[in-house]
């Protein structure tokens, strides 16, 4: 696995807008920046990421923006500006072997998870997924925020699960309220029951550790057959894999089926644990989504509503590092060693 060179202070952070553009929120946008720049970084956006529209640009225009990055010898990290739905258009115009010669760390949450698998599974360089330019605009900074700038300079810090979660899901009111309680969940291979924050302490505890993998599920699933999609390569390169999964908004059904997928291509083989994020938009109850991945991965165990993905705060992900997960009543911990 390559890791990419971490930031020192005065570093530039290249922003581009793989995806959506930010001029719906660019008051957020720019108060999100100020952090990164206060934290030391400066910053160089490209020509689309300010524009209002779904789409920033045509995929070949992302795709030329994207590589103008690579190409910066200033831009020492590539930032993506935010999340979306079309950041599948401009793989194709991605410089691979320029990125293979030069690596840089790329950096993303949501839509971006499309460049960030691909360059991990297919071109084995470690990326970072948590955050987009744009997540650092709550009026006083979380843990979680601290946390992401500490990944920037290569502090990878270990990582415990939060004590609340905003639970809104409205993307048009501002603010954040941690009104809802943390609990993760935990499904282990061959026991009825399931454990959480009410279970006994003699309960089970799960103690796993592989390599990490994952991203926006949501986008994942898009990827598989793809000339995008190097998990073939990568689960047989990396014997033991942790998975983690942020579901946006797909069904419990359209999950279970994606797990089903998966494990029928083989992407499962020597995955020790699969950790699930909270699903931002669910169609069914927590008890209906596990039920169904227990009828898809009955041999693997799984945490569900773990702090990964949409549904803040959340844990800073390095796709490629190895990882150790720990989960026991309803709290968990994740470790990563760039080994």
């Amino acid at each position: 696995m390559i890791y990419p060179k971490f930031l020192d202070k005065g570093s530039s952070i290249g922003i581009c807008a793989p995806s959506a553009g930010v001029g719906r929120k660019l008051e957020s946008f720019d108060k999100s920046l100020a952090v990164l720049r206060d934290a030391g970084y400066d910053i160089i956006e490209t020509a689309n990421v300010r524009t209002d529209n779904v789409r920033s640009a045509d995929g070949k225009t992302r795709g030329e923006e994207f590589n103008s990055l690579l190409e910066n010898p200033d831009a020492e990290m590539i930032l993506a500006a935010s999340g979306g739905d079309y950041n599948i258009e401009m793989l194709p115009y991605i410089d691979a072997e320029l990125l293979s010669n030069y690596p840089k760390w790329i950096t993303g949450a949501s839509d971006p998870t499309n460049i960030t698998y691909y360059v991990t599974t297919k071109l084995d360089i470690a990326t970072m997924y948590g955050f987009n330019a744009g997540s650092f605009d709550w009026n006083e900074l979380h843990e979680f925020q601290h946390n992401s700038l500490k990944f920037l300079r290569g502090d990878i810090t270990k990582q415990h699960s939060f004590e609340y979660y905003d639970s809104n899901t409205d993307f048009s009111v501002s603010g954040n309220t941690l009104d809802g309680e943390v609990n993760w969940i935990l499904s282990m291979p061959g026991i009825e029951e399931i454990f959480d924050k009410s279970s006994s302490p003699d309960s089970p505890k799960l103690i796993v550790e592989g390599r990490l993998i994952g991203g926006c599920i949501d986008c994942i699933a898009k990827l598989i057959g793809t000339p995008y999609d190097g998990t073939g390569e990568f689960v047989k390169k990396y014997p033991r894999k942790i998975w983690f999964m942020d579901n946006f908004a797909m069904s419990a059904f359209d999950l279970y089926l994606t797990m089903m997928q998966m494990k029928y291509c083989g992407y499962f083989e020597g995955t020790t644990a699969i950790v699930f994020g909270r699903t931002m938009f669910p169609d069914k109850s927590d008890e209906e989504y596990i039920a169904q991945l227990r009828q898809a991965i009955p041999d693997i165990p799984f945490i569900w509503n773990a702090d990964i993905g949409h549904v803040e705060p959340c844990f800073t992900v390095i796709n490629g590092a190895y990882g150790i997960v720990t989960c026991a009543q309803g709290k968990g911990a994740l470790e990563q060693a760039l080994v």
